[in-house]
């Protein structure tokens, strides 16, 4: 039975992906900051936890981490607020990290976008640049951890039915639904070939545990 902790417990992806962690024998810790979102949780089939990432030290996180086999990061400031998306998509998340170290919970899942890169060329000017230099700093900082972390990078998100169907071997962007995203963490944390892996998604036309499977294959052959 792996014990999930989810951060970002009720946005979209994290409900979608609860009750199928569940359902595979597992538990979900899911930490919110808005008590009101409790219900929507426990719906999902997950323990709410409230707790402020924002305003939690390392040690802090890591009482919340302990305890469990694995950290699912799915947080976001939501954009808007240079400070605070730099605050929660970088500085929050980089303190997961070293917390889920400290507390000698080694599974961690980032959930990040397609183009998150150092050199992601978006400019200062732009209201996409600070959350573009957040979660690619924040990505390299986890795979420069001793982590056994995956990074994951669904293209733009939406709202259609999951279809279970993904391609892992597209080199731009498209879209990918939310329950797809769920499906891929869900899959990577049931497979331990993903560790130390950057998965690209859209959707596609390839069953989520073969193409996962299938990009492993790909990077073992570059």
């Amino acid at each position: 039975m792996t014990r999930t902790l989810i951060f970002g417990g009720h946005g979209k992806i994290a409900l979608l992906a609860t009750p199928l962690l569940v359902e595979a024998g597992g538990t979900v810790t899911s930490v919110i900051r808005n008590p009101e979102h409790i219900p929507a949780v426990e719906s999902a089939g997950g323990t709410p936890l409230v707790a402020d990432v924002e305003q939690l030290g390392t040690a802090e996180l890591a009482a919340l981490i302990a305890d469990h086999d694995a950290v699912v990061w799915s947080a976001g400031a939501g954009g808007g607020n240079p400070a605070r998306t730099r605050a929660v998509d970088h500085d929050a998340a980089v303190r997961s990290m070293e917390a889920a170290a400290q507390a000698g919970v080694q599974r961690y899942v980032m959930v990040s976008y397609f183009n998150s890169s150092l050199a992601h060329g978006i400019s200062p000017d732009h209201s996409f640049h600070a959350y573009a230099e957040a979660k690619a700093q924040a990505d390299e900082v986890l795979r420069a951890s001793s982590l056994d972390w995956t990074v994951l990078g669904p293209s733009t998100l939406t709202l259609d039915p999951p279809s279970g169907l993904i391609d892992t071997a597209a080199e731009s962007s498209e879209h990918v639904s939310r329950g797809n995203v769920a499906l891929v963490i869900a899959a990577v944390l049931a497979d331990e070939s993903t560790i130390h892996r950057t998965i690209r998604f859209n959707d596609g036309n390839t069953p989520v545990v073969a193409a996962i499977a299938d990009a492993g294959a790909a990077d073992g052959a570059r």
